[in-house]
């Protein structure tokens, strides 16, 4: 189990470090790899994570912290890392220690170094919650924790022709030029040279290697050793700095004008590069759309950026280069302003296309992006409030169904918090918190905020604020076992505003709520032609979030009605739609009812599986109620019919090894067939 990045580069040397760092953490909980920047610390950190998996049964997981500039984000940054979704209104500090106190597992918190003092308190705090937990961080400076054990990088061995630095050089030339010979006493002399002057540092020497597609090993020797030659004051930089800070230069002046000019302007994005969103946010000027997409390709070329996936990636020593360049020409500003713009545009054309064939991908958009999108809120909220607060709004149903409540909830009661207008941003606003607060299982927060939602639609009078309202009261009473009311109330608003959906696409979340509160009132027939009706209109639409929760009140009512294949058949379908929307809580609830229909036609043991596998869902979103409340007294029925079929040994056997597995080998086990990645 767990999360380590997948790297396609091979590795090279470090065996004197990884066996240093084994034993380390044999005989400390908290391991910190320092060094400067460029050093290796990342790739060695994941070497030795990998080396060590099989010694933590509980998996190990990688948190990855160089995007963020500041602490507000770090606990729920740490939380995604180890795959918590946590639903419950605690703060995540304390839902992140509770996740932790029972496991045993390692957790690498890469590039510490800009919030290091709360890295520290937080790791004391976490190390003090769970016994069987060890961190591995990597800092350019130690996290200053008590009982912390510092393994200093240092750069690769450098000089001879055996050294790693060499075989490092060697290796990223043959990727950068395949075929590309270096062996003769020339090329050797050359690259030994190459090595020693850049103090075999690993970043140093791939920029370097990058260099062979225009330029031979001896060329790159004579302009090296003139630059450094060029810098006998050591109180410039720092020694160990000198040859990074002089290749990183050298890097920047060998690229085209306009390739630098992009290097610049990518600083400001904080996760995964797109080339759509480069091209929006980095074009004018010289620098036209156009051009875009092939100076991002010739950047990674050059070593700049890191290929990932149909994106790039900037290494942070990297993208605070490009920062200092983006000052340098007075445009800092003004492409923070860019980038952020874009996001919060992004944010709202997610939410208008919420409801049509499109869905998906724009969770998975959503969710691919919430490092830059955090990015923009922040500098929103200080530089255009009414943008910041449309964007939260617009952000907030799918950060809800993704597992970013504690950030949606944040940064929601931020912007309300604001002397901004009254209007439809504010209602949409309201309406989302509303949905988080009650996902969180803060009711009574929850129907204030509700009320107040629904006074701002009275003024806004718009049939979509209006049912915006409505969902959000109606879900809040449903949540808190009051079925009648969230009929009432979400019924009275869609007799009041029965237009087209795409016109008003919180029609769709109403007619969850009622179909939901009709099954809940046991009127099982009008919920089945509810069921069917919002399947179809679903259909119409190509949307996948109103027709999972179909397909779940579909699955519960042939259940309770006695046709468990019928059941299963919906369960089922209700899992794929929502895996394809990486909700968690819809997860949950769908394995739920899957364990019943087929405990109902008699696997226990298979049952008992499913059910296993739905507890690691609910506990990775530590939801207080387990889905409505009315399900608990049927789940338990389901159980005992699942223990009589299995035996007690037999089911608590199955249930405990599900419990124990890797949640999403689960849920492909539970489905029994490979789900899409």
């Amino acid at each position: 189990m767990g999360n380590l990045p997948v790297v396609t580069t091979s590795f090279v040397g470090r065996g004197h470090e990884l066996d240093r760092i084994e034993r380390a953490l044999q005989d400390h909980r908290l391991v910190t790899l320092s060094g400067s920047g460029g050093v290796g610390k990342s790739r060695l950190a994941l070497r030795a994570a990998e080396r060590a998996r099989d010694r933590y049964a509980d998996g190990v997981w990688w948190a990855d912290l160089s995007h963020l500039d500041d602490d507000q984000l770090l606990t729920t940054t740490v939380c995604d890392g180890v795959g918590l979704l946590d639903h419950s209104p605690r703060r995540p500090v304390a839902a992140l220690c509770e996740w932790l106190s029972d496991r045993r597992l390692l957790l690498v918190l890469d590039c510490c170094e800009r919030i290091v003092d709360s890295c520290g308190q937080l790791v004391a705090e976490l190390l003090s919650a769970a016994p069987g937990l060890t961190v591995l961080a990597t800092s350019r400076q130690p996290l200053g924790a008590e009982g912390e054990h510092i393994v200093e990088v240092p750069p690769l061995s450098a000089g001879d022709d055996g050294d790693e630095a060499v075989r490092l050089f060697h290796d990223r030339a043959a990727a950068v030029v395949p075929g590309l010979c270096l062996d003769s006493p020339g090329d050797t002399a050359a690259v030994a040279e190459i090595c020693r002057r850049l103090e075999g540092i690993p970043l140093a020497l791939e920029l370097a290697s990058a260099q062979l597609r225009e330029s031979s090993a001896q060329e790159i020797t004579g302009r090296l050793a003139s630059r450094l030659d060029a810098l006998s004051d050591d109180t410039l930089w720092p020694r160990r700095h000198r040859a990074l800070r002089t290749t990183i230069g050298w890097s920047h002046e060998l690229c085209a004008p306009l390739e630098r000019l992009l290097w610049a302007r990518l600083s400001v994005f904080r996760g995964v590069i797109m080339a759509a969103d480069a091209e929006a946010v980095c074009a004018g000027g010289p620098l036209g759309a156009e051009e875009i997409a092939p100076a991002l390709e010739s950047l990674a070329d050059q070593s700049v950026l890191r290929r990932a996936g149909d994106g790039y990636r900037m290494l942070d020593t990297l993208r605070e280069y490009g920062a200092m360049w983006l000052a340098e020409l007075a445009e800092d500003a003004l492409f923070a302003d860019r980038h952020a713009r874009h996001f919060a545009q992004t944010a709202v054309r997610a939410h208008t296309g919420w409801l049509g064939p499109q869905q998906v991908a724009w969770y998975h958009r959503v969710a691919s992006t919430h490092a830059d999108l955090c990015a923009a809120l922040e500098h929103l909220l200080t530089e255009d409030p009414e943008r910041a607060m449309e964007m939260a709004g617009c952000a907030g149903l799918f950060w809800s169904c993704c597992g970013h409540l504690h950030q949606a909830r944040t940064y929601l009661e931020r912007v309300l918090a604001l002397p901004l207008s009254a209007g439809p941003h504010r209602t949409r606003a309201l309406w989302a918190l509303g949905i988080t607060l009650t996902l969180q299982g803060d009711h009574e927060a929850a129907r204030r905020v509700g009320a107040e939602c629904e006074e701002a639609a009275r003024l806004d009078q718009d049939a979509e604020a209006a049912l915006s309202a409505a969902h959000s009261v109606s879900f809040t009473y449903l949540m808190m076992g009051r079925p009648q009311t969230a009929h009432l109330v979400s019924d009275r608003a869609l007799r009041l505003h029965p237009g087209d959906p795409a016109d008003a696409p919180s029609q769709m979340r109403c007619r969850v709520i009622r179909l939901f509160s009709l099954s809940a009132l046991g009127r099982l027939d009008e919920a089945y032609e509810e069921a069917t009706r919002l399947q179809r209109i679903s259909l119409r639409f190509g949307e996948h979030w109103a027709r999972a929760y179909a397909d779940h009140q579909l699955a519960l009512i042939h259940l309770l009605q006695g046709r468990p294949r019928h059941a299963e058949s919906h369960a089922r379908a209700m899992l794929a739609s929502k895996h394809e929307l990486h909700d968690s809580l819809g997860i949950a609830l769908g394995l739920d009812l899957l364990a019943g229909a087929i405990a109902a036609r008699g696997d226990g043991v298979a049952a008992a599986r499913t059910s296993g596998t739905g507890h690691t869902y609910w506990r990775i979103i530590g939801h207080p109620h387990r889905g409505t409340p009315e399900l608990g007294a049927i789940r338990e029925q389901w159980e005992r019919q699942a223990r009589q079929a299995a035996g007690d040994s037999a089911y608590e056997r199955a249930y405990r090894r599900a419990s124990a597995d890797d949640a999403e080998r689960g849920l492909a086990h539970a489905l029994e067939r490979r789900l899409p990645s």
